[in-house]
């Protein structure tokens, strides 16, 4: 990794959590530069993490191999257009810009851009990422392998067809609003039984923190864990029951379908 010379354009929180990350991670920090508006984030960045601070995007391109498009959907294009005379045959542009399509990038870029499109959740903010990765026609395998290395640096990752990203947008993307909100659901129980607000917070966090370790760690099924802890008669069968009979499962399904048809629509 530290064969390479890393550059950001965009200073916000996903590509400061993948600074501290490489960091974290062995890179030389002086291999690292980024390229951001705001003077206050410049600043900050640069005390938080040592990171060197370019002044534009030509600059960024000069000194660097990779390059991240670490900036809001809605500015891509004029980012693009910023970078087509000056990016050159070795340089590999990797976007973690949310909707983007490689088919945006490759056309705003000439033709012979190699092109990496990746797809990371919030996680990343304390290192536990889904990053999803999908490489343009002319990106190669040693190519992927090094945003794997890159995004590897904030939690885990995979590669998959760039058609599948409006699916992964709405799981891994969308995910984790849904899990904070299966959380505060189950702390809002807790209280309605009689617990603290404090007491219901950890037990629940702490539940669902373990759950997930436990599947991981155990590679066992999701229904072979529930039958693990389902007693006959018991208290956890009478909740899955109301649970199965209001469509628990169902209704998620149906959400993520309405969070993948919303990710399509706003590519058109």
């Amino acid at each position: 990794m530290n064969s390479f010379k890393i550059g950001f354009i965009g200073g916000g929180q996903m590509a400061e959590a993948i600074i501290k990350g490489l960091q974290k991670n062995g890179l030389d920090i002086k291999k690292v530069y980024v390229s951001e508006p705001s003077e206050a984030r410049k600043k900050y960045l640069k005390e938080e993490t040592g990171v060197n601070i370019v002044q534009n995007s030509a600059e960024l391109l000069n000194l660097t191999d990779v390059i991240i498009l670490a900036v809001k959907p809605q500015i891509i294009k004029v980012v693009l257009s910023e970078l087509k005379g000056s990016v050159n045959q070795n340089h590999l542009i990797v976007s973690i810009a949310a909707g983007i399509t490689i088919n945006n990038l490759e056309d705003g870029l000439p033709d012979f851009a190699k092109v990496v499109r990746v797809m990371p959740n919030t996680p990343a903010m304390v290192m536990e990422a889904m990053s999803v990765i999908s490489k343009g026609k002319n990106a190669t395998e040693d190519d992927l392998d090094v945003v794997r290395k890159i995004m590897g640096a904030i939690g885990r990752e995979t590669v998959l067809p760039e058609k599948m990203m409006d699916a992964v947008t709405a799981l891994s993307g969308s995910g984790p609003a849904y899990v904070f909100l299966f959380i505060d659901s189950l702390i809002s129980a807790g209280v309605r039984e009689g617990l603290s607000r404090d007491v219901a917070t950890e037990l629940a966090l702490q539940t669902v923190i373990g759950s997930a370790i436990m599947m991981k760690e155990t590679k066992k099924k999701p229904a072979e864990l529930v039958e693990m802890v389902t007693s006959p008669g018991g208290t956890t069968i009478e909740a899955l029951f109301f649970l199965e009979k209001n469509g628990f499962k169902g209704i998620i399904m149906e959400a993520l379908r309405g969070a993948r048809i919303r990710s399509e629509e706003l590519k058109n």
